[in-house]
Protein backbone atom coordinates (compact mmCIF):
# COMPACT_ATOMS: atom_id res chain seq x y z
CA UNK A 1 0.00 0.00 0.00
CA UNK A 2 1.76 2.92 -1.28
CA UNK A 3 -0.59 5.58 0.04
CA UNK A 4 0.04 6.50 4.02
CA UNK A 5 -3.36 5.48 5.44
CA UNK A 6 -4.58 8.08 7.98
CA UNK A 7 -7.28 5.94 9.92
CA UNK A 8 -8.34 9.30 12.61
CA UNK A 9 -9.61 11.00 8.99
CA UNK A 10 -11.11 8.08 7.74
CA UNK A 11 -13.66 7.90 11.42
CA UNK A 12 -14.40 11.70 11.13
CA UNK A 13 -15.28 11.78 7.12
CA UNK A 14 -17.00 8.38 8.04
CA UNK A 15 -18.69 9.89 11.24
CA UNK A 16 -20.42 12.84 9.05
CA UNK A 17 -21.45 10.75 6.46
CA UNK A 18 -23.19 8.61 9.00
CA UNK A 19 -24.52 10.94 11.03
CA UNK A 20 -22.96 9.90 14.40
CA UNK A 21 -20.72 11.98 16.73
CA UNK A 22 -16.91 11.24 17.40
CA UNK A 23 -16.16 8.70 20.21
CA UNK A 24 -13.21 10.53 21.62
CA UNK A 25 -11.69 7.48 22.42
CA UNK A 26 -11.96 5.48 19.40
CA UNK A 27 -10.30 8.89 18.11
CA UNK A 28 -7.25 8.49 20.39
CA UNK A 29 -6.84 4.86 20.24
CA UNK A 30 -6.80 6.09 15.84
CA UNK A 31 -4.68 8.74 16.45
CA UNK A 32 -1.80 6.82 18.17
CA UNK A 33 -2.50 3.98 15.62
CA UNK A 34 -1.86 6.39 12.72
CA UNK A 35 1.76 6.84 14.30
CA UNK A 36 2.91 2.90 14.44
CA UNK A 37 4.49 2.87 11.11
CA UNK A 38 7.15 0.38 11.89
CA UNK A 39 4.49 -2.11 12.87
CA UNK A 40 1.86 -1.08 9.95
CA UNK A 41 4.30 -2.52 7.45
CA UNK A 42 5.66 -5.67 8.81
CA UNK A 43 3.10 -7.71 10.93
CA UNK A 44 -0.03 -5.42 11.09
CA UNK A 45 -1.45 -4.05 14.32
CA UNK A 46 -3.58 -4.90 17.30
CA UNK A 47 -6.36 -1.96 18.12
CA UNK A 48 -6.66 -1.74 21.69
CA UNK A 49 -10.52 -0.19 22.44
CA UNK A 50 -10.92 -1.56 25.89
CA UNK A 51 -12.97 -0.33 27.65
CA UNK A 52 -11.78 -0.66 31.23
CA UNK A 53 -8.60 0.71 30.41
CA UNK A 54 -7.65 3.43 33.11
CA UNK A 55 -4.74 5.03 31.89
CA UNK A 56 -6.74 7.03 29.21
CA UNK A 57 -10.34 8.55 29.47
CA UNK A 58 -12.94 5.78 27.89
CA UNK A 59 -16.07 6.52 26.85
CA UNK A 60 -17.33 2.70 26.16
CA UNK A 61 -18.04 1.84 22.35
CA UNK A 62 -21.63 1.57 21.31
CA UNK A 63 -23.45 -0.42 18.69
CA UNK A 64 -23.37 2.89 16.54
CA UNK A 65 -20.05 3.27 17.30
CA UNK A 66 -19.14 0.46 15.75
CA UNK A 67 -20.64 0.82 12.88
CA UNK A 68 -18.81 3.67 12.16
CA UNK A 69 -15.37 1.64 13.14
CA UNK A 70 -16.29 -1.12 10.71
CA UNK A 71 -16.96 1.16 8.09
CA UNK A 72 -13.50 2.38 8.66
CA UNK A 73 -11.52 -0.62 8.52
CA UNK A 74 -13.25 -2.50 5.91
CA UNK A 75 -10.84 -2.31 3.59
CA UNK A 76 -7.90 -1.46 6.25
CA UNK A 77 -5.33 -4.65 5.48
CA UNK A 78 -2.59 -3.48 8.41
CA UNK A 79 -5.11 -3.89 11.20
CA UNK A 80 -5.07 -7.40 12.21
CA UNK A 81 -6.41 -7.19 15.67
CA UNK A 82 -9.50 -5.95 17.26
CA UNK A 83 -9.55 -5.27 21.05
CA UNK A 84 -13.14 -4.49 22.05
CA UNK A 85 -13.47 -6.27 25.61
CA UNK A 86 -15.20 -4.69 28.30
CA UNK A 87 -18.00 -2.12 25.97
CA UNK A 88 -21.42 -2.07 25.58
CA UNK A 89 -22.34 -4.16 22.29
CA UNK A 90 -25.07 -5.49 21.88
CA UNK A 91 -27.19 -7.80 19.05
CA UNK A 92 -27.23 -4.46 17.17
CA UNK A 93 -23.54 -3.88 17.56
CA UNK A 94 -23.01 -8.06 16.76
CA UNK A 95 -24.51 -7.49 13.46
CA UNK A 96 -22.36 -4.75 12.42
CA UNK A 97 -19.62 -6.81 13.17
CA UNK A 98 -20.76 -9.46 11.24
CA UNK A 99 -20.99 -7.58 8.38
CA UNK A 100 -17.15 -6.61 8.98
CA UNK A 101 -16.03 -10.02 9.24
CA UNK A 102 -18.09 -11.23 6.00
CA UNK A 103 -16.15 -8.17 3.87
CA UNK A 104 -12.97 -7.97 5.60
CA UNK A 105 -10.10 -10.31 4.71
CA UNK A 106 -7.36 -9.58 7.59
CA UNK A 107 -8.61 -9.61 11.07
CA UNK A 108 -6.84 -12.86 13.32
CA UNK A 109 -7.71 -11.69 16.36
CA UNK A 110 -10.82 -10.41 17.93
CA UNK A 111 -12.23 -9.43 21.83
CA UNK A 112 -15.78 -8.98 22.30
CA UNK A 113 -15.88 -9.97 26.19
CA UNK A 114 -18.03 -8.76 28.75
CA UNK A 115 -20.32 -6.77 26.08
CA UNK A 116 -23.84 -8.04 26.55
CA UNK A 117 -24.51 -10.05 23.70
CA UNK A 118 -26.53 -12.17 23.68
CA UNK A 119 -28.24 -15.34 21.53
CA UNK A 120 -29.45 -14.06 18.52
CA UNK A 121 -26.25 -11.91 18.11
CA UNK A 122 -24.33 -15.40 19.00
CA UNK A 123 -26.12 -16.59 15.96
CA UNK A 124 -24.81 -13.58 13.55
CA UNK A 125 -21.52 -14.04 14.44
CA UNK A 126 -21.33 -17.75 14.27
CA UNK A 127 -23.10 -17.73 10.57
CA UNK A 128 -20.38 -15.04 9.51
CA UNK A 129 -17.88 -17.79 10.58
CA UNK A 130 -19.14 -20.04 8.36
CA UNK A 131 -17.63 -18.03 5.42
CA UNK A 132 -14.64 -16.30 6.88
CA UNK A 133 -11.83 -17.94 6.27
CA UNK A 134 -9.05 -15.51 8.12
CA UNK A 135 -10.07 -15.39 12.05
CA UNK A 136 -8.10 -17.20 13.89
CA UNK A 137 -8.91 -15.90 18.05
CA UNK A 138 -12.42 -15.31 18.68
CA UNK A 139 -13.31 -14.46 22.58
CA UNK A 140 -16.76 -14.18 23.67
CA UNK A 141 -16.04 -14.70 27.39
CA UNK A 142 -18.71 -12.99 29.19
CA UNK A 143 -21.73 -12.52 26.81
CA UNK A 144 -24.08 -14.24 27.90
CA UNK A 145 -25.24 -16.10 24.96
CA UNK A 146 -26.84 -19.17 26.52
CA UNK A 147 -27.41 -22.60 25.24
CA UNK A 148 -29.42 -21.45 22.48
CA UNK A 149 -26.35 -19.14 21.29
CA UNK A 150 -23.39 -21.85 22.41
CA UNK A 151 -25.75 -24.43 19.77
CA UNK A 152 -24.92 -21.54 16.86
CA UNK A 153 -21.02 -22.01 17.64
CA UNK A 154 -20.78 -25.87 17.92
CA UNK A 155 -22.96 -25.78 14.29
CA UNK A 156 -19.86 -23.22 13.61
CA UNK A 157 -17.48 -25.81 14.13
CA UNK A 158 -18.82 -28.41 11.32
CA UNK A 159 -17.86 -26.04 8.61
CA UNK A 160 -15.18 -23.21 10.03
CA UNK A 161 -11.75 -24.93 8.84
CA UNK A 162 -9.99 -21.68 9.94
CA UNK A 163 -10.63 -20.44 13.77
CA UNK A 164 -7.74 -22.06 15.84
CA UNK A 165 -9.00 -20.58 19.30
CA UNK A 166 -12.43 -20.26 20.63
CA UNK A 167 -13.43 -18.81 24.07
CA UNK A 168 -16.70 -19.70 25.58
CA UNK A 169 -16.09 -19.09 28.93
CA UNK A 170 -18.40 -17.79 31.33
CA UNK A 171 -21.39 -17.78 28.35
CA UNK A 172 -23.96 -19.08 30.70
CA UNK A 173 -23.90 -22.61 28.14
CA UNK A 174 -25.89 -25.14 28.79
CA UNK A 175 -25.38 -29.26 28.68
CA UNK A 176 -27.14 -29.20 25.02
CA UNK A 177 -24.59 -27.02 23.39
CA UNK A 178 -22.00 -28.14 25.27
CA UNK A 179 -22.48 -31.93 24.35
CA UNK A 180 -23.12 -30.45 20.56
CA UNK A 181 -19.49 -28.60 20.74
CA UNK A 182 -17.64 -31.56 22.11
CA UNK A 183 -19.32 -33.62 19.51
CA UNK A 184 -18.23 -30.95 16.74
CA UNK A 185 -14.45 -31.24 17.75
CA UNK A 186 -14.16 -34.97 17.61
CA UNK A 187 -14.04 -33.81 13.44
CA UNK A 188 -13.05 -30.68 13.69
CA UNK A 189 -9.18 -30.05 12.76
CA UNK A 190 -8.46 -26.49 13.10
CA UNK A 191 -9.37 -25.94 16.71
CA UNK A 192 -6.18 -26.55 19.01
CA UNK A 193 -7.96 -23.99 21.69
CA UNK A 194 -11.44 -24.26 23.27
CA UNK A 195 -12.25 -22.50 26.91
CA UNK A 196 -15.68 -24.11 28.03
CA UNK A 197 -15.14 -22.90 31.41
CA UNK A 198 -18.48 -22.41 34.10
CA UNK A 199 -21.29 -23.61 32.33
CA UNK A 200 -24.87 -23.82 33.91
CA UNK A 201 -25.42 -27.14 34.94
CA UNK A 202 -28.43 -28.82 36.30
CA UNK A 203 -27.27 -32.36 36.75
CA UNK A 204 -24.61 -34.37 38.55
CA UNK A 205 -24.12 -36.70 36.25
CA UNK A 206 -21.18 -35.69 34.08
CA UNK A 207 -22.87 -36.07 30.73
CA UNK A 208 -20.37 -33.34 29.21
CA UNK A 209 -17.04 -35.12 30.76
CA UNK A 210 -18.08 -38.44 29.02
CA UNK A 211 -18.81 -36.95 26.06
CA UNK A 212 -15.60 -34.53 25.93
CA UNK A 213 -13.58 -37.79 26.94
CA UNK A 214 -15.26 -39.70 23.43
CA UNK A 215 -13.93 -36.11 22.02
CA UNK A 216 -10.64 -36.91 23.40
CA UNK A 217 -10.00 -40.15 22.03
CA UNK A 218 -10.72 -38.70 18.60
CA UNK A 219 -9.38 -35.21 18.14
CA UNK A 220 -5.58 -35.00 17.14
CA UNK A 221 -5.46 -31.72 17.20
CA UNK A 222 -6.72 -30.03 20.16
CA UNK A 223 -3.73 -28.43 22.59
CA UNK A 224 -5.40 -26.56 25.26
CA UNK A 225 -8.38 -27.22 27.20
CA UNK A 226 -10.55 -25.59 29.91
CA UNK A 227 -13.50 -27.29 32.06
CA UNK A 228 -13.39 -25.29 35.03
CA UNK A 229 -16.25 -25.12 37.15
CA UNK A 230 -17.79 -28.17 35.44
CA UNK A 231 -18.76 -29.49 39.06
CA UNK A 232 -16.33 -32.65 38.06
CA UNK A 233 -15.99 -35.54 40.50
CA UNK A 234 -13.47 -38.24 40.40
CA UNK A 235 -15.92 -40.14 37.90
CA UNK A 236 -15.21 -37.46 35.11
CA UNK A 237 -11.71 -37.36 35.89
CA UNK A 238 -11.62 -40.91 35.46
CA UNK A 239 -13.45 -40.72 32.48
CA UNK A 240 -10.43 -38.03 30.76
CA UNK A 241 -7.48 -40.38 32.05
CA UNK A 242 -9.06 -43.02 30.32
CA UNK A 243 -9.69 -40.90 26.84
CA UNK A 244 -5.67 -39.26 27.38
CA UNK A 245 -4.04 -42.37 27.60
CA UNK A 246 -4.82 -42.48 23.69
CA UNK A 247 -4.71 -38.73 22.94
CA UNK A 248 -1.41 -37.17 21.83
CA UNK A 249 -1.70 -33.78 21.63
CA UNK A 250 -3.75 -32.24 24.64
CA UNK A 251 -0.96 -30.33 26.14
CA UNK A 252 -2.83 -28.01 28.43
CA UNK A 253 -5.67 -29.18 30.58
CA UNK A 254 -7.98 -27.15 33.06
CA UNK A 255 -9.41 -28.48 35.68
CA UNK A 256 -9.46 -25.67 38.48
CA UNK A 257 -12.73 -25.18 40.45
CA UNK A 258 -13.84 -28.33 40.40
CA UNK A 259 -14.98 -31.22 42.89
CA UNK A 260 -11.69 -33.58 42.47
CA UNK A 261 -10.42 -35.41 45.47
CA UNK A 262 -7.47 -37.74 46.24
CA UNK A 263 -9.56 -40.18 43.80
CA UNK A 264 -9.43 -38.83 41.43
CA UNK A 265 -6.13 -37.26 41.63
CA UNK A 266 -5.12 -41.36 41.75
CA UNK A 267 -6.12 -41.76 38.40
CA UNK A 268 -4.31 -38.49 37.23
CA UNK A 269 -0.99 -40.03 39.04
CA UNK A 270 -0.84 -43.30 37.01
CA UNK A 271 -2.23 -41.23 33.26
CA UNK A 272 1.01 -38.95 34.24
CA UNK A 273 3.45 -42.15 34.80
CA UNK A 274 2.53 -42.50 30.73
CA UNK A 275 1.45 -39.44 29.29
CA UNK A 276 4.30 -37.44 27.03
CA UNK A 277 2.51 -34.52 26.17
CA UNK A 278 0.95 -33.22 29.16
CA UNK A 279 2.53 -29.91 29.70
CA UNK A 280 0.88 -28.07 32.02
CA UNK A 281 -1.94 -29.46 34.62
CA UNK A 282 -4.19 -26.98 36.45
CA UNK A 283 -5.82 -28.61 39.48
CA UNK A 284 -6.31 -24.97 41.44
CA UNK A 285 -9.22 -24.87 44.10
CA UNK A 286 -10.31 -28.43 44.34
CA UNK A 287 -9.88 -30.51 47.40
CA UNK A 288 -6.86 -33.23 46.62
CA UNK A 289 -5.53 -32.97 50.11
CA UNK A 290 -1.93 -34.71 51.15
CA UNK A 291 -2.47 -37.92 49.42
CA UNK A 292 -3.38 -36.36 46.29
CA UNK A 293 -0.10 -34.55 46.21
CA UNK A 294 1.59 -37.39 47.33
CA UNK A 295 0.38 -39.29 44.20
CA UNK A 296 1.16 -36.43 41.75
CA UNK A 297 4.84 -36.15 43.59
CA UNK A 298 5.16 -39.71 42.64
CA UNK A 299 4.40 -39.79 39.39
CA UNK A 300 6.70 -36.88 39.04
CA UNK A 301 9.73 -38.16 40.94
CA UNK A 302 9.72 -41.13 38.90
CA UNK A 303 7.91 -41.23 35.78
CA UNK A 304 6.96 -38.03 34.13
CA UNK A 305 9.54 -35.87 32.04
CA UNK A 306 6.76 -33.31 29.89
CA UNK A 307 4.88 -31.82 32.74
CA UNK A 308 6.33 -28.54 32.95
CA UNK A 309 3.84 -26.60 34.98
CA UNK A 310 1.56 -28.02 37.67
CA UNK A 311 -0.71 -25.83 40.17
CA UNK A 312 -2.38 -27.26 43.11
CA UNK A 313 -3.80 -23.94 44.48
CA UNK A 314 -6.11 -23.71 47.07
CA UNK A 315 -6.41 -27.68 47.76
CA UNK A 316 -6.53 -27.93 51.61
CA UNK A 317 -2.89 -29.81 51.20
CA UNK A 318 -0.58 -29.63 54.65
CA UNK A 319 3.11 -30.04 55.00
CA UNK A 320 3.61 -33.50 54.51
CA UNK A 321 2.28 -33.15 50.48
CA UNK A 322 4.16 -29.93 49.95
CA UNK A 323 7.01 -31.62 50.90
CA UNK A 324 6.37 -34.46 48.76
CA UNK A 325 5.77 -32.37 45.94
CA UNK A 326 8.86 -30.12 46.20
CA UNK A 327 11.24 -33.33 46.93
CA UNK A 328 9.86 -34.37 43.50
CA UNK A 329 11.16 -31.24 41.87
CA UNK A 330 14.50 -32.01 42.99
CA UNK A 331 14.28 -35.26 40.73
CA UNK A 332 12.97 -33.82 38.01
CA UNK A 333 14.20 -31.08 36.06
CA UNK A 334 11.20 -30.33 33.58
CA UNK A 335 8.85 -29.65 36.30
CA UNK A 336 9.60 -25.87 36.09
CA UNK A 337 6.73 -24.03 37.14
CA UNK A 338 4.66 -24.66 40.07
CA UNK A 339 1.92 -22.89 42.50
CA UNK A 340 0.76 -23.60 45.93
CA UNK A 341 -0.59 -20.64 47.39
CA UNK A 342 -3.78 -20.91 49.43
CA UNK A 343 -2.65 -24.72 50.92
CA UNK A 344 -1.53 -24.98 54.85
CA UNK A 345 2.38 -24.42 54.91
CA UNK A 346 3.81 -25.68 58.06
CA UNK A 347 8.07 -24.70 58.64
CA UNK A 348 9.18 -27.48 56.61
CA UNK A 349 6.82 -26.34 53.35
CA UNK A 350 8.39 -22.76 53.81
CA UNK A 351 12.22 -24.15 54.25
CA UNK A 352 11.61 -26.79 51.21
CA UNK A 353 9.66 -23.84 48.76
CA UNK A 354 12.75 -21.89 50.01
CA UNK A 355 16.04 -24.14 49.63
CA UNK A 356 14.29 -24.76 45.79
CA UNK A 357 14.10 -20.55 44.92
CA UNK A 358 17.43 -20.58 46.69
CA UNK A 359 19.11 -22.86 44.67
CA UNK A 360 17.94 -21.47 41.62
CA UNK A 361 16.06 -24.85 40.97
CA UNK A 362 12.81 -22.91 40.88
CA UNK A 363 13.17 -19.23 39.44
CA UNK A 364 10.92 -17.07 41.69
CA UNK A 365 8.61 -15.94 38.42
CA UNK A 366 7.97 -19.73 38.18
CA UNK A 367 5.92 -20.13 41.50
CA UNK A 368 3.47 -17.99 43.54
CA UNK A 369 5.41 -17.77 46.64
CA UNK A 370 8.59 -15.98 47.67
CA UNK A 371 10.63 -16.60 51.15
CA UNK A 372 10.97 -14.20 53.63
CA UNK A 373 12.75 -14.37 57.40
CA UNK A 374 11.58 -13.18 60.82
CA UNK A 375 13.27 -13.88 63.93
CA UNK A 376 15.12 -16.45 62.30
CA UNK A 377 11.77 -18.37 60.83
CA UNK A 378 11.23 -18.83 57.07
CA UNK A 379 8.20 -17.83 55.98
CA UNK A 380 6.15 -18.00 52.19
CA UNK A 381 4.41 -14.84 50.80
CA UNK A 382 2.22 -14.39 47.87
CA UNK A 383 3.26 -13.64 44.15
CA UNK A 384 0.81 -12.14 41.74
CA UNK A 385 1.69 -15.00 39.17
CA UNK A 386 -0.16 -18.07 38.14
CA UNK A 387 -1.15 -19.91 34.82
CA UNK A 388 -3.83 -17.65 34.09
CA UNK A 389 -2.46 -14.46 35.25
CA UNK A 390 -3.66 -12.81 32.25
CA UNK A 391 -7.36 -13.82 31.59
CA UNK A 392 -9.13 -11.33 32.38
CA UNK A 393 -7.24 -8.63 31.97
CA UNK A 394 -3.81 -7.53 30.27
CA UNK A 395 -1.83 -4.73 31.03
CA UNK A 396 -3.02 -1.09 29.44
CA UNK A 397 0.13 -0.26 28.79
CA UNK A 398 2.80 -1.87 26.62
CA UNK A 399 3.46 -5.40 26.18
CA UNK A 400 3.65 -8.44 28.55
CA UNK A 401 7.02 -8.28 29.48
CA UNK A 402 7.91 -11.45 31.30
CA UNK A 403 5.91 -14.34 29.95
CA UNK A 404 7.00 -16.68 32.96
CA UNK A 405 4.87 -14.84 35.63
CA UNK A 406 2.30 -16.24 33.44
CA UNK A 407 3.29 -19.74 32.44
CA UNK A 408 0.49 -20.61 30.24
CA UNK A 409 2.03 -17.74 27.52
CA UNK A 410 5.06 -19.26 28.37
CA UNK A 411 4.69 -23.06 27.44
CA UNK A 412 1.91 -23.59 25.44
CA UNK A 413 0.84 -20.15 23.62
CA UNK A 414 -1.92 -21.16 20.96
CA UNK A 415 -2.89 -18.94 18.11
CA UNK A 416 -1.55 -15.65 20.84
CA UNK A 417 -1.69 -12.78 19.19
Amino acid sequence: MSVHPDLHQHYMRACQNLGQPENPFIAHVLQEADKNDKIRWTEGITLKIAGNNHLVPVQRVTDDDLQVLASVLRNTVFVTGLDLRYNVLTDAGAKHMTTFLQENSTLRYLNLMFNDIGASGAELIARALHMNETLLYLRMTGNKIGNKGGMFFASMLQINSTLEKLDLGDCDMGMQCLIAIATALTQNKSVKAINLNRPLLYSQEEEITVHVALMLKNNSSLVELHLCKHEMKNFGVERLCEALYENSSLRYLDLSCNKITRDGVKFLGQLLKRNQTLEILDLGANRIEDDGAIYLSEALALYNRTLQALSVVSNNISGKGLVALSGAMKTNMELSYIYIWGNKFDEATCMAFSELIQTGRLKSNCTDVAPYEVDGHVHLAELSHGLKKHYYWTPSCGEVTNKDANASLAIAAVSEY
